[in-house]
């Protein structure tokens, strides 16, 4: 059972880190009937720690409050990469390890469980700036490079900052269900989860819009899945102004998630276009959504349009002066029926 929850910290922690661990599993909410944690933040290093940020941070608790802990968070902190630990911290993280008891890592903080021996044979998660450095320095471990979080009972470990929130968050819905985890999720503004991994926060994963944006037509394009859901006009709009198809491909390898998995991992959101009714929310659920956007390297924008909205797919003509162009539902549909599947 997950009851006892401590958060180790050493010289140097970072504040969000630890944060994200405060807010998961240190917050009272038993007002809307989800478990109330026993939560203690630990040193390692004496009652007064310094954070990278440049302010202390004060807990009456020494490593003895390890010993009855359930789970042991080791929030991110500056130099964790190249420091030393304390002897007695690494001896608590295994003591607790071998008595039954979970551990947590979120970002940099990998590093204190790889130096106690936890991770030896074991595959964790790590911020992809720091996936080099923990392999060479601890070879008996495998890096997942692009993972948020790995799931190696009883250690677990995230990557950056923010992927912390998405382990607590697998942990609470692993041991007491998803509607506790939802509950808090919502309560933190965060989706309850997430998939995709953090080759989508590398460098520069979706380029930008080839667009303006702050132009009209910026407002009627968005990116190459902000698929038009309004007029043939601003179809026509979206069509100019997107990245080409065969531009697709190079986008979804840079993102390091193929074409066919990308729409049935997070939703899209359509953007506003004038005359529209608001930006409409197309589920993964949605199968005829799913279909059309898993296809997007292999049909034409038009066919999309028809197959979205129902709006006739448009050519000819321009939408900025008004020059007529000509419907052709017919022909559009005869061209995604003879493209190539």
């Amino acid at each position: 059972m997950l009851k006892n929850v401590a958060a180790v910290l050493l010289n140097g922690v970072h504040p969000f880190e630890l944060g994200v661990v405060c807010e998961v599993f240190g917050i009272d909410r038993s007002d809307e009937g989800l478990p109330v944690y026993d939560f203690a933040v630990v040193s390692a290093e004496g009652p007064d720690l310094g954070t990278h940020c440049g302010f202390t941070v004060s807990t009456p608790h020494g490593l003895e409050r390890l010993e009855e802990a359930d789970l042991i968070a080791v929030p991110a902190g500056e130099s964790y990469v190249d420091r030393d630990y304390p002897p007695e911290l690494l001896a608590a993280l295994r003591r607790a390890v071998e008595r039954g008891a979970r551990v947590l890592s979120v970002c940099s903080g990998v590093f204190v469980l790889a130096a106690a021996g936890l991770l030896d044979g074991r595959r964790c998660a790590v911020h992809w700036h720091h996936a080099e450095q923990l392999a060479l320095r601890y070879p008996r471990l495998a890096v997942e490079q692009d993972v948020l979080y790995v799931d190696e009972d009883p250690v677990i470990t995230s990557a950056g900052t923010a992927a912390g929130i998405d382990a607590c968050l697998h942990l609470v819905r692993k041991e007491q269900g998803p509607e506790v985890a939802n509950k808090i999720a919502r309560r933190m503004v965060v989706p309850p989860h997430r998939d995709g991994g953090q080759a989508q926060y590398i460098e520069r994963p979706l380029p930008k819009a080839p667009c303006d944006s702050t132009s009209p037509s910026a407002r009627c394009a968005g990116h190459a899945w902000s698929l038009p859901r309004a007029s043939p006009t601003h179809a026509v709009a979206q069509y100019r102004a997107a990245p080409s198809f065969g531009s697709l491909p190079s986008i979804f390898s840079t993102s390091g998630i193929s074409s066919s998995r990308w729409p049935r991992s997070w939703p899209m959101r359509m953007p506003r276009f004038s005359g529209a009714r608001g930006g409409a929310l197309i589920s993964p659920s949605d199968p005829s959504a799913r279909i059309a956007v898993s296809r997007m390297v292999a049909i034409p924008t038009v066919c999309l349009t028809r197959a979205l909205t129902g709006s006739p797919a448009v050519r000819g003509g321009d939408p900025g002066t008004g020059t007529p162009g000509k419907s052709r539902p017919a022909a559009a549909a005869a061209a995604c029926r003879r493209r190539p599947r």
